[in-house]
């Protein structure tokens, strides 16, 4: 007696070769695509990873307007122009009030912030010395040249320039006044009269004391300007230190001393032959106390682009420290002599 056997065909779907690699092959070029060099190999322009992460900024103050504009309790609050804010009795959120906690303790004082956050990610990173030492490394020397250009400018725009700081200086080349002072009675025409032209020349911080408030001109964007210009400082010496990403490393193109345009790991100290960016795998507490200002430095722009000022006095404030980041963290790729002062991070 015999017992057929019922076979039963089960197929699987195999993928093809193919398609999986057309995946892998997509995903590689995305990536790629991050990690391509500046257009036309400039050493003047940023990568296309550093162009994105750069881009960030404008978006954030765009997001921002565009809330306001479109936010109910926004729309029907009650703005003062003079004061560049709502009025805090019917403001449309906490943070639209300039007392609120963040902007009292961190954007007020936020260079006390960046500095804190840059010098401790500066002496516990190995990528520029041997950390928690006190050892002037040529990194370490030409990170602090660095700070010290950034700072040099955050002083002459928002607290002192041979006088008054520029942002006062620009204020007032606009039409800007001391409202104060400057009224129409007999005996503010009398005191103005007996002022001299560097008494007339008052700061913001000036007329705040005597009792007045600016008004007229145009006033940039101290927060903006502040919060861009600490918050890229600290990302551009990170992210160079951290991540694995040609587009923040290698893809970035220089401009040597014989003219011509090469590589970032050109000149780099890792080895002998130059090719070859070491990257410590570490997050010590200055990485994380750094990404937390930069990362808290972003919300408050958002905040101010929310809230604070007109759209021209943040896109103004945006192009200053554009400039300031530039001339500090991109013009030295195309300048040798430059470079050799305040160096490149990650190099």
């Amino acid at each position: 007696m015999t017992t057929r056997r019922h076979v039963t065909k089960v197929e699987i779907p195999i993928p093809s070769s193919a398609n999986s690699n057309s995946k892998i092959n997509s995903n590689l070029s995305a990536s790629n695509k991050l990690d391509l060099p500046p257009p036309n190999n400039s050493p003047f322009l940023p990568t296309v990873l550093e162009s994105l992460l750069i881009a960030i900024y404008p978006g954030t103050l765009l997001l921002g307007s565009i809330f306001s504009s479109l936010h109910p309790a926004t729309r029907n609050a009650t703005y003062n122009p003079n004061s560049q804010s709502y009025d805090p009795r019917d403001a449309p959120s906490y943070f639209a009030k300039k007392s609120n906690l963040f902007n009292v303790y961190f954007v007020k004082i936020g260079w006390f912030w960046i500095t804190l956050a840059f010098f401790l990610f500066v002496f516990t990173h190995s990528s520029l010395g041997p950390p928690l030492r006190p050892a002037l490394t040529k990194r370490r020397l030409q990170a602090c040249l660095r700070y010290a250009c950034i700072t040099a400018v955050w002083i002459a725009v928002t607290q002192w320039f041979f006088g008054p700081p520029i942002i006062d200086r620009g204020f007032r080349w606009t039409g800007g006044k001391c409202e104060l002072l400057y009224d129409d009675s007999y005996a503010a025409r009398a005191e103005k009269a007996d002022m001299s032209d560097a008494e007339k020349a008052f700061t913001h911080a000036a007329c705040k004391t005597i009792g007045g408030q600016w008004a007229g001109g145009h006033d940039i964007s101290g927060h903006v300007f502040l919060l861009i210009l600490g918050s890229a400082t600290l990302w551009l010496e990170l992210l160079p230190a951290m991540l694995k990403m040609d587009g923040l490393r290698e893809a970035r193109r220089i401009m040597t001393s014989d003219g011509l345009v090469r590589g970032a790991a050109y000149e780099t100290e890792d080895t002998a032959e130059g090719n070859n960016m070491k990257i410590p795998e570490e997050t010590h507490i200055g990485v994380k106390v750094a990404l937390f200002v930069a990362g808290m430095s972003w919300w408050m722009l958002l905040m101010t682009a929310a809230y604070f000022h007109t759209w021209f006095e943040k896109f103004t404030g945006l192009l200053v420290a554009f400039g300031a980041v530039y001339a500090v963290y991109f013009l030295p790729r195309g300048v040798p002599a430059w470079r050799q002062v305040v160096g490149m991070p990650g190099v």
